[in-house]
C-alpha cells in the first residue's frame, strides 16, 4: 500500500497529550505543509489538545510561519525548544504562563533525539552546567508554569554534568526532497540535512509515528540508494506539498548553491557599507587565523563571512554553522544556517558531537548583555524569550570565543570619517551591565578553563581575565572616559589600551590574506608578574620560515631577559603547524629557551597528532616532553611539579 496520503489523513494520527517533534532550523527545512494541516486542523475541530512541542533549532519567520502556526492556548501543553526568538506566537504563550516552557541547549535536543531512537531517555551533557540551565540557577525553566524539574545535576567521576530528561516521541514531522511510494527519502535539493534521521528513528523505537513531507515523488525503487537518507521502515506516511509550502527556506524557493548542486562566483556577492556593524565585523575577523575552524552564530555574528569573502581568504579557513555545514559563505538574515558553495554537510546531531568535543577552533557569537565578569546574555532580554540555541554548546566548548555587538543598541548613529569613528547619538539600550538578566556564558567558568575571550564591538575591544574584563583596544576617535568609561555600569581593567587598527575604519579592503598569514607573535606573548606565569599563545600559528623563527626568539627573550628570573610557562599549540622543513630548527630554539628562562614549563594541544610530534621532538632533545591535553591539564602538571 502506498504511503503517500493527504495531508488531513497524516495529521489525523496526532492524538491529544501526544509528544510532537519537528525538524527545522530558522527557515531551513521546515515541514510548513504538516504545520499548517496541524493548525487549520486545531482551528476548525479545537483537536488534538494539549500537546508537547520539542524542537532543536527556532523554526519560524517571527510573524506567522512555521511553529507560530501553533501558537494557540490548547493545542500546547508543554514546549521544550532550543530558541523561541522566531516563534512570538509561543514566546507570548510562554511570557504569559499559558504553557509549561523550557528552553534546552539546540545540540542537547539534537543528542537527545538519538538517545531516545537508542533508548536511553536522556542526555549527560556539561552542556549548561553555571548557566541559567543549571538547576542551581533555573533549571532550563523558561516560566513559573515549568514545574517540573526535566534538569538534574548529578556528579560522576568527580566531575559535575547535568543530566537532561525527555519523554518517548509520538509523533515526528520530518522533511525530504523526495520519495517513493514505500517511504525512502532522499535530502537532494535541501539546504541542511538536520535531525531527520535521529528524529524519525526516536519516534520510530518509541512506538510512535513518523510523517515525511516532500516535494515530489519517484517511482518505486528509483531513488538511488547511495541518497536514501531516510529508509522506508522508518517512515509511516508521506504528504507532496505544494511549491509555497515547501521552499528551501523563506527567501529561496531552491537555490541550487545551497544545496550544493552548483558552484556560484562568490565574487559576485556586494561588499558590505562601512559603517559600525562592519567595524565590529572586521575586528573579530581579524581574529581568524590559517585553518581555523570557525563557528558563526546568528545575528551580527553570521555576516563574519562576508567580510571573509570580500578580504578573500574563504579559502584559509573553514567556516561553520551549527546545523551542520562547511565551508562556503554563510547565510545571514532568513536564511541562516545554510550556506552558499559549502563543501560538506553533516547531520545536525553529529556537528554537536564535534562542537562539544572541543572541535571548533574559534566561535564568532553575538550578545545582548555582559557584565563585568564577563557573563553574557544571549537568551532573555527586553523581557522576551529568545532563546540559547546553540549558543551554550559552542561558547562553553570552543577554544577561543569572539563576542561581536555594538556598544549600545536601539537607536545608535555613528560616522566614519578620515580614519576615525564620532558617536553621533548614543543606543538607548545599554548592553554593558551590572548584571546580565540570564546567564548564557559564565566568565568564571570560561576564565578557569583558560579560554580566550574577547568582546568586540565598534569603538573598543575587551578581553577577559580571571578577575574581570580588561579594556585594551579604542577606536580611533573615541574618547576613553566619555564614550566609554562613563557608560559603564563596573570598572573594567585599564592599563595602556592600544589603538584599534587603522583598516578597520578605511573603505578599501583590509588586506587581511597578509595579515593571517602572519605569525603575529608580539600578540602572543603574556606576563603576569603576580604569579611569574609566561603564557605563550601559539594557536593556529604557522611557522613557514627560519625568519619565523627569529621573529619568536627575538620577542620572547625581549619579555623575558629584563626579568633577570627564570618563569613558569604554559604554552597552548592548539592547531599550531611548522613547516617540516624547518621543524628542527625550531625544536633547537624550544630547548634553547626552556635551558635559558623556564623554571618550568607545561604545553597543551587538543590535536592527538600534534601532540604525539611534539612530544617526541622534546623527548629526542632530552627537555620537558609531556604535552597535555588541555589547559586544564597544563596548569594541574605545573602543580604537581
Amino acid at each position: 500500500m502506498s504511503k503517500i496520503i493527504p495531508v488531513e489523513d497524516a495529521i489525523a494520527l496526532i492524538q491529544d497529550a501526544d509528544v510532537v517533534a519537528v525538524v527545522g532550523y530558522g527557515t531551513n527545512g521546515v515541514p510548513e505543509k504538516l504545520l499548517a494541516g496541524l493548525e487549520t486542523r486545531y482551528s476548525e475541530t479545537n483537536t488534538p489538545k494539549d500537546l508537547t512541542l520539542i524542537f532543536a533549532g527556532g523554526i519560524g519567520d517571527g510573524r506567522d510561519r512555521g511553529l507560530n502556526r501553533l501558537g494557540h492556548e490548547g493545542l500546547l501543553k508543554r514546549v521544550i525548544g532550543g530558541h523561541y526568538g522566531l516563534i512570538p506566537k509561543i514566546e507570548k504563550l510562554a511570557r504569559e504562563n499559558r504553557i509549561e516552557a523550557y528552553n534546552f541547549p539546540e545540540g542537547v535536543i539534537t543528542h537527545l533525539y538519538r538517545n531516545i531512537a537508542a533508548g536511553k531517555r536522556g542526555v549527560l551533557s556539561r552542556t549548561g552546567l553555571e548557566t541559567f540551565v543549571d538547576p542551581r540557577l533555573e533549571g532550563a525553566k523558561v516560566n513559573e508554569a515549568a514545574k517540573e524539574d526535566l534538569v538534574e545535576l548529578l556528579t560522576l567521576n568527580g566531575e559535575e554534568t547535568l543530566y537532561f530528561s525527555g519523554p518517548p516521541i509520538d509523533v515526528a514531522l520530518i522533511r525530504g526532497t523526495t520519495a517513493d511510494p514505500e517511504g525512502n527519502i532522499s535530502l537532494e535539493k535541501e539546504s541542511l540535512s538536520l535531525e531527520n534521521l535521529s528524529l524519525a528513528m526516536a519516534a520510530r523505537n518509541s512506538g510512535g509515528v513518523v510523517i515525511c513531507q516532500v516535494e515530489r515523488v519517484a517511482q518505486l525503487n528509483s531513488i538511488d540508494a547511495r541518497y536514501v537518507r531516510v529508509p522506508s521502515f522508518m517512515v509511516d506516511c508521506i504528504v507532496v506539498a505544494e511549491p509555497e509550502f515547501h521552499m528551501q527556506n523563506y527567501d529561496d524557493q531552491y537555490n541550487p548553491a545551497l544545496s550544493g548542486e552548483i558552484r556560484i562566483p562568490l565574487e559576485t556577492l556586494p561588499p558590505m557599507p562601512l559603517d559600525e556593524k562592519k567595524v565590529v565585523l572586521r575586528r573579530a575577523a581579524m581574529e581568524l587565523t590559517l585553518h581555523a575552524i570557525v563557528n558563526l552564530g546568528v545575528g551580527l555574528a553570521s555576516s563574519v563571512g562576508n567580510i571573509a569573502n570580500e578580504e578573500k581568504i574563504s579559502d584559509q579557513i573553514m567556516l561553520t554553522v551549527d546545523p551542520g555545514v562547511y565551508g562556503g559563505v554563510p547565510l545571514a538574515g532568513y536564511g541562516f544556517g545554510a550556506a552558499l558553495n559549502y563543501i560538506a554537510s553533516i547531520d545536525h546531531a553529529a556537528q554537536f558531537d564535534f562542537i562539544d568535543g572541543g572541535g571548533i577552533d574559534i566561535a564568532c557569537l553575538g550578545f545582548a548583555e555582559c557584565d563585568g565578569i564577563g557573563n553574557v546574555n544571549a537568551s532573555r532580554f527586553s523581557g522576551r524569550v529568545s532563546g540559547c540555541g546553540g549558543f551554550i554548546n559552542i561558547s562553553q566548548n570552543s577554544k577561543k570565543i569572539v563576542f561581536v555587538g555594538t556598544f549600545t543598541s536601539g537607536g545608535l548613529q555613528t560616522r566614519i570619517e578620515n580614519g576615525e569613528l564620532k558617536i553621533i547619538k548614543e543606543g538607548k539600550y545599554k548592553k554593558f551591565v551590572e548584571s546580565v538578566s540570564q546567564v548564557t556564558f559564565s566568565g568564571k567558568r570560561a576564565g578557569r578553563k583558560g579560554c580566550p575571550v574577547l568582546y568586540v564591538t565598534e569603538r573598543c575591544v575587551f578581553s577577559l581575565r580571571e578577575d574581570g574584563l580588561e579594556l585594551i583596544e579604542v577606536a580611533p576617535g573615541i574618547d576613553i572616559q566619555k564614550d566609554i568609561l562613563d557608560l559603564l555600569p563596573f570598572k573594567p581593567i585599564v592599563h595602556d589600551p592600544k589603538p584599534m587598527a587603522s583598516v578597520l575604519f578605511q573603505p578599501k579592503a583590509m588586506g587581511l590574506r597578509e595579515h593571517i598569514s602572519d605569525i603575529h607573535i608580539e600578540d602572543r606573548i603574556s606576563y603576569t608578574p603576580e604569579t611569574n606565569t609566561l603564557f605563550l599563545n601559539f594557536a593556529g600559528m604557522r611557522v613557514k620560515t627560519l625568519e619565523d623563527i627569529d621573529l619568536i626568539k627575538t620577542a620572547v627573550e625581549a619579555t623575558l631577559k629584563p626579568l633577570g628570573r627564570r618563569v613558569v610557562t604554559i604554552v597552548n599549540y592548539d592547531s599550531f603547524w611548522v613547516d617540516p622543513e624547518i621543524a628542527d630548527e625550531y625544536l633547537d630554539l624550544v630547548r634553547y629557551v626552556e635551558a635559558n628562562y623556564y623554571l618550568k614549563v607545561s604545553r597543551y594541544t587538543t590535536n592527538g597528532f600534534m601532540r604525539i610530534k611534539l612530544s617526541r621532538g622534546l623527548e629526542e632533545r632530552r627537555i620537558t616532553s609531556n604535552v597535555a591535553h588541555s589547559y586544564v591539564e597544563a596548569t594541574k602538571a605545573l602543580k604537581q611539579e
